[in-house]
């Protein structure tokens, strides 16, 4: 009895129908996803409201940077997701247990590494992006103590890789429920309570992700069957350490340089003064919510061709494709013009400043608008990476919206200094990416049917 309800929380991707299993699978991550999200969104809210100005765009300044720094391990996640999916799916049992512990062991050196690295490099790399000197010590602050908690976060983030590839997105929402809400309290309690300021906000946060840590790994060291966790049998397999570099380190090294245009999006953004910056940070947050719910169909499009890929139901993925398509475009257009719609009244969570609210309306009002196009490109992604390629998609991605945004920074922007000039390069290079990563899918497909056939 307890096997099958462990069992219950799996989802069988390699047989039956399948919109209702994709759906069932991304709902909880899309759900997974917003609560992250809120863990930033208490502390954008709670420093907008109570610390002021100054204090907000200190919080906003360092997103780009810390994504900058933290995406090349979130990329090995994605080589952890699509290996375990794809034994689990292929009942290679042996090879699940081997990638499990590797994957824990990377999560917690890597996590190591980052606070080291992010501790120091912070006041430098800030300075760099030219963060103006009335929020720079602000800015320094949050990031050295948000960097102190990576180990937590890339634990939990690996953790929930393992079980995404075997199908369970619930029990991953149910612990950041429990750390979300712990998160908005401590947040509450430390600016509110003991006026800490950016600290409070930044410590709130690393404690939360402990939580959601240590019920992450309570949960594999108490399951049954192959994904178990067990503390006597971490060792590196260093064969399943180079498949999930081969995999996944693309993909981080994709979200790294696409986060060096974001950080010169942020540079420019930042010459437009703080009040700018507070309005940026603001949209951006707001975005963020119709992202994350996009890239939980991007997820899902990775675990449920990676299980079928090592099952040889070569039927079924152009069918996942389809219908993973057809569920992000509609988030894409329902949530993104929603936000548009309501955003005068959402962006005053964040700030009673009406100049900030007008700033973050500028932003959503271009982003927003054409955010299904965004979830349309990473869908298509996903499905390449769950089919084994990674370097494909990452050097079309970089070509199609890093490189492309850089040279419209140095060429479209400089002509026209203005923000919405600034912000329509995400569209377009959406957009011309999305149309060359539909040629690469027709591409890889046919090439990994033939090879497995």
């Amino acid at each position: 009895m307890k096997v099958k309800d462990k069992k219950s929380f799996e989802i069988d991707m390699c047989t039956g129908p399948l919109l209702g299993k994709i759906l069932l699978f991304t709902l909880p991550l899309i759900l997974s996803g917003i609560l992250q999200l809120l863990f930033n969104a208490a502390d954008v809210i709670v420093v907008g409201r109570f610390a002021g100005n100054e204090a907000l765009a200190a919080v906003g300044s360092t997103s780009s940077l810390t994504n900058l720094l933290v995406n090349l391990f979130i990329g090995l996640s994605v080589g952890v997701n699509v290996l375990v999916a794809r034994y689990y799916g292929g009942k290679q049992e042996k090879e699940v247990s081997s990638t499990v512990h590797t994957a824990v062991i990377i999560s917690v050196a890597g996590g190591i590494l980052l606070a080291f690295v992010g501790f120091a490099a912070a006041k430098p790399l800030l300075l760099m992006m030219d963060t103006p000197d009335d929020v720079i010590n602000h800015s320094v602050l949050y990031m050295q103590i948000f960097f102190l908690g990576m180990p937590v976060m890339l634990l939990y983030n690996f953790g929930s890789a393992i079980l995404r590839a075997i199908g369970d997105t619930r029990r991953p929402l149910y612990y950041l429920m429990i750390a979300g809400v712990i998160n908005v309290c401590l947040n509450l309690w430390f600016v509110i309570g003991f006026h800490m300021g950016v600290a409070g906000v930044a410590l709130a946060t690393v404690i939360s992700q402990c939580v959601s840590a240590g019920l992450i790994v309570r949960c594999l060291m108490k399951s049954e069957g192959c994904f178990k966790l067990s503390l006597g049998k971490l060792k590196m397999d260093w064969d399943k350490f180079g498949r999930i570099a081969r995999i996944g380190l693309p993909a981080g090294i994709q979200g790294s340089l696409f986060s060096i245009s974001n950080v010169l999006i942020q540079s420019s953004v930042n010459s437009f003064g703080a009040i700018a910056m507070a309005g940026n940070t603001a949209g951006s947050n707001v975005e963020g919510f119709v992202y994350t719910s996009m890239n939980a169909v991007h997820q899902t499009a990775v675990s449920f061709t990676g299980q079928n890929l090592g099952g040889k139901k070569f039927d079924r993925i152009n069918k996942i494709l389809i219908e993973c398509l057809i569920i992000v475009t509609l988030i894409g257009l329902v949530m993104g013009n929603g936000a548009v719609l309501f955003g005068n009244q959402i962006l005053r969570l964040y700030s009673a400043d009406d100049e900030v609210i007008a700033y973050g309306l500028q932003r959503m009002k271009v982003i927003c608008s054409f955010y299904c196009l965004c979830g349309i490109m990473d869908v298509l992604v996903g499905s390449i990476r769950g089919l084994g390629y990674a370097v494909m998609p990452m050097i079309v991605s970089l070509m199609g919206a890093c490189v492309f945004r850089i040279v419209w920074i140095y060429t479209v922007f400089e002509w026209n200094r203005t923000l919405n000039t600034l912000y329509i390069s995400y569209p377009v290079s959406w957009a011309l990416t999305a149309f060359a990563h539909i040629i690469c899918f027709i591409i890889v497909r046919r090439i990994v049917e033939k090879k497995l056939n």
